[in-house]
């Protein structure tokens, strides 16, 4: 009988896990790095141990501290939750060695499955390996840990060395395996998945299939169960593929095998022998618990012979700290606020003030709803994400709300190149016009109440925010009845919430100010100065750090005096375990390169200069 699980893990899933001990009576054990002394997940579990190391990135690599920390808190099990060590072999003998329990599949079924390459052999699929004009486009891809991690498409073959080794140094970085493989890829084809566990005593369970082909850098965005519009023979065979691949390897526990479906067809990518995280979708529509269910194969229970009867859909939505119309750049500072309202289920490692760092993936939490039909749990999350509020770095929210609402997948006739067609639409600024209004009554009710009141006429206050990167300047009065503005009939307005009214409608808005930052609503502004600061001179063709991170490579041939192209890459930042390109901005001459390998950036450092070819 297990009481006491070390998770060997952070964030989100951490807390997901202990959420699940706590229910079950079970003590935890969290694990840390310093960057993570503070995190929820060290402070939700029971006991929280520190591993000692000066690179927070590969903390949790670490298995050999992990494993010490184990047994010095006491615990008799680890659950490794999903990412870093969750697919080692090795790390799952050195916890059974140590005499404690592995809440996961035996080390012979990871190593037979973990390598995507040994996988596709065992399941009758060769990858490629001379590539050619013919084969383009193809998919890098690393052959240890997911997460988008170590993938590239590649669609011009003379980019094909420079992208294998960009995936072999990201591998590398995120899972301490730097292999990687090539395969076809598919256009257009749809990412489905089935949800497998498997006990000790021959029973292996299929729990439906999973969509999610909403995805960015090969990432899951939007998920989904059961995966909408299958052929109920199409169906059966991902059922039948995904347990013929769990018996393959005597599996036991929680795993997924993943498929890329184009029409009819089903072709086989990996199987991930670990949790998801999209596994509450599943779990919304079976009515099971996954996380109990692996402790209690662990736990050498039997599964019933069947498993529960599926009910309704689900859908998740992965909330993420970043700039989706800014390739997708990660995203950094406090949290001050994060509440999401209604009946939706909220699983996340954050909590109000919490601070999203650069060392880790920028996922802030996953919200999921659960409705009897497809459409009514697209909208309930879709409203709930809307409501939502998040006061804090920049977000995708917006992009989640579009893309529930977007006809496409409305129809369920979205596949892996979704982003690909609708991105730039998706992520159009379109803030609410009265947002900086708002925001300056908000801002002037602060003020002494008669302060700006003049007996006279006088000019009127004049307030400038910026907003999605553009300036809006606003202006209102004082006067003997309060504030007023053209156009609107101020109703109310006090630090927190400010009500207009336009051609008869109201219209609230409630307002949080954090330094310079304004938060209206959904719509985040950026309070700026009456006299504002000349800009930082910077040459024309200057590159600039978009985010936090380390410069992890410099191109080869690029130096100061190098011909570049508009285009051609020049380095590569790392942030949040993701590598980022930084190219040429125009064709021309470097005439200048400050960024060194291993070099930690802020935003707004200055990496290069490009003079312009005249």
């Amino acid at each position: 009988m297990i009481t006491s699980v070390l998770v060997a893990n952070r964030g989100e899933i951490a807390c997901r896990i202990a959420r699940t001990c706590r229910d079950l009576g079970i003590a935890t054990v969290a694990v840390h790095s310093d960057a993570d002394a503070g995190a929820l997940h060290a402070r939700v579990a029971d006991t929280a141990v520190r591993l000692p190391g000066s690179a927070p990135a590969d903390t949790y690599l670490r298995g050999d501290l992990i494993v010490k920390a184990a047994l010095a808190a006491g615990a008799d099990a680890v659950h490794p939750g999903y990412g870093f060590l969750s697919e080692n072999a090795d790390f799952a003998r050195a916890v059974r060695d140590a005499g404690l329990v592995w809440i996961g599949p035996p080390p012979e079924a990871i190593e037979a499955m973990a390598s995507k390459t040994r996988a596709k052999q065992l399941m009758g699929v060769a990858p490629l390996t001379d590539v050619t004009e013919a084969d383009l486009p193809v998919l890098v891809k690393a052959a240890a840990g997911g997460g988008g991690r170590g993938m590239r498409v590649v669609r011009d073959l003379a980019d094909l060395d420079a992208e294998l080794a960009a995936a072999r140094a990201e591998a590398a970085s995120a899972f301490g395996d730097g292999e990687v493989f090539v395969e076809p890829y598919l256009e257009n084809g749809r990412h489905v998945e089935v949800q497998v566990l498997a006990d000790t005593h021959g029973t292996v369970w299929a729990l439906g299939t999973r969509d999610c082909s909403l995805q960015r850098r090969h990432q899951k965005v939007i998920e989904e169960a059961p995966a909408p519009g299958l052929s109920d023979a199409l169906t059966e065979e991902l059922h039948t593929l995904a347990v013929r691949a769990a018996r393959a390897v005597g599996y036991v526990g929680a795993g997924t095998v993943e498929f890329l479906v184009a029409g009819e067809r089903a072709h086989f990518l990996e199987m991930n022998t670990r949790l998801q995280v999209e596994h509450p979708v599943t779990e919304e529509v079976f009515g099971v618990d996954l996380v109990a269910q692996q402790i209690r194969v662990a736990e050498g229970h039997a599964l019933d012979p069947e498993p529960p009867a599926p009910r309704g859909h689900a859908v998740e939505a992965r909330l993420y700290a970043e700039d989706p119309a800014h390739d997708w750049a990660p995203q950094t500072g406090r949290l001050h606020r994060l509440a999401v309202p209604g009946a939706v289920r909220l699983d996340t490692g954050y909590t109000d003030g919490d601070d999203v760092g650069v060392h880790y993936d920028p996922m802030l939490a996953k919200v999921v709803a659960h409705a009897p039909t497809r459409a009514e749990a697209v909208r309930k999350l879709a409203a709930a994400l809307e409501r939502a509020v998040i006061h804090g770095p920049v977000t995708n929210r917006d992009l989640l709300v579009r893309s529930l609402r977007h006809e496409e997948f409305a129809q369920a006739r979205m596949d892996t190149g979704f982003y690909d067609r609708h991105l730039p639409a998706l992520t159009a600024p379109a803030p609410d016009p009265y947002a900086p209004l708002a925001a300056a009554l908000a801002d002037a009710h602060g003020r002494s109440r008669f302060g700006g009141w003049r007996n006279v006429p006088s000019q009127p206050q004049v307030k400038r925010y910026a907003v999605n990167g553009q300036e809006h300047e606003v202006r209102y009065r004082h006067t003997r009845t309060g504030l007023t503005a053209d156009g609107v009939t101020v109703v109310h307005a006090d630090a927190s919430l400010v009500i207009l009214e336009t051609d008869g409608v109201r219209r609230r808005y409630e307002v949080a100010r954090y330094g310079d930052r304004v938060h209206v609503g959904s719509t985040a502004l950026t309070a700026l100065p009456r006299f504002p600061a000349p800009e930082a001179d910077h040459a024309p063709g200057s590159l600039l750090a978009p985010m936090p991170g380390t410069v992890v490579r410099i191109a080869e041939g690029v130096a100061e005096g190098a011909s570049v192209e508009a285009g051609r890459p020049l380095l590569w930042l790392e942030a949040m375990k993701m590598q980022h390109k930084i190219t040429a901005p125009t064709t021309g001459t470097l005439t200048t390169l400050h960024a060194r390998e291993g070099q930690q950036v802020e935003v707004g450092t200055l990496l290069a200069v490009v003079e312009e070819a005249p």
